[in-house]
């Protein structure tokens, strides 16, 4: 996230605005605890800022439920029409607008990756938790089916206990791969995700590049510093006055593919030469 926010003020400086200077920004950290969201946003509202930047789903609609006048941006909300943040991407039509990292679509590219990495690939497992992903789980059951692989879900609680337990379930379904749901508690279990798909000898796939930066096997998905980077555009353009609602949501139109051949080598994996050839980048 520190990364994130990074490229978030760098453009922002670029647009005159610099913090401490003519902008002040405060920051506030649910750190996976989602009971605390919505006393973070009245905790903002009370303080009457001019804007409120998010970067998810629960945390926009968190904001939302806690104002209708206060202007809100999403950095990387996948689905707002559907979470009913918005009215639709072209005519928001409310104080809501911003960035869409287009999840839903995403995870059936990840899935098609999957096979073409894995290339007798049968099984797939999808490692979830409950009351967070069973939107993810339907709307990949239909890509399952076209690509001829069986979808197996895998409920886990985000804990060590809870995620093995999840690897030894997916080693006795015999998947030959996983995903993972896209959300921000799996984001930050990411570092042990990755160790227990060494350990267990399972080809991967994950939604950000930090996974891969943990030593995970691939990753596909939006390019977020380009979207946080395009948040401080939206940012700019209400603090001089346009309205929420005048302000399309823009889907996600940079992407990262990234391979590491060094977990690929871990779990005795060999990645086919045509799908190394389609990745942005390759870690050897």
């Amino acid at each position: 996230m520190a990364g994130l926010l990074e490229a978030f003020r760098q453009e922002l400086s670029k647009l005159g605005w610099i913090e401490g200077k003519n902008i002040t920004i405060e920051y506030r950290f649910a750190e996976q605890k989602r009971e605390r969201i919505p006393e973070l946003a009245a905790d903002l509202v009370r303080l009457k800022v001019d804007l409120i930047l998010v970067t998810g789903g629960p945390l926009a609609l968190a904001a939302k439920n806690a104002t209708t006048t206060i202007p809100i941006v999403t950095t990387t909300t996948g689905d707002p029409v559907g979470a009913g943040l918005v009215a639709s991407l072209a005519r928001p039509g409310g104080n809501v607008t911003g960035l869409s990292s287009l999840v839903p679509e995403l995870n059936s590219k990840r899935l098609e990756v999957l096979k073409d990495a894995v290339p007798k690939l049968v099984r797939v497992g999808f490692l979830w938790q409950a009351g967070i992903g069973q939107d993810r789980l339907k709307e990949l059951r239909p890509a399952a089916l076209a690509l001829k692989l069986k979808l197996e879900d895998i409920e886990t609680q985000l804990d060590a206990t809870g995620l093995e337990s999840a690897f030894k379930t997916a080693k006795q379904k015999q998947v030959g791969a996983i995903m993972t749901n896209t959300s921000r508690p799996f984001f930050a279990e990411r570092k042990r995700i990755v160790e227990l798909a060494g350990k267990y000898r399972l080809p991967a796939i994950y939604f950000q590049k930090e996974f891969v930066d943990e030593g995970g096997l691939m990753s596909y998905g939006a390019d977020f510093d380009d979207l946080f980077r395009k948040a401080a555009h939206y940012v700019d353009k209400i603090l001089k006055g346009t309205k929420p609602a005048d302000l399309p949501v823009q889907q996600a139109t940079k992407f990262e593919f990234v391979i590491n051949l060094k977990a690929a080598k871990q779990i005795g994996h060999t990645i086919p030469v045509d799908l190394l050839a389609r990745a942005n980048k390759v870690i050897k």
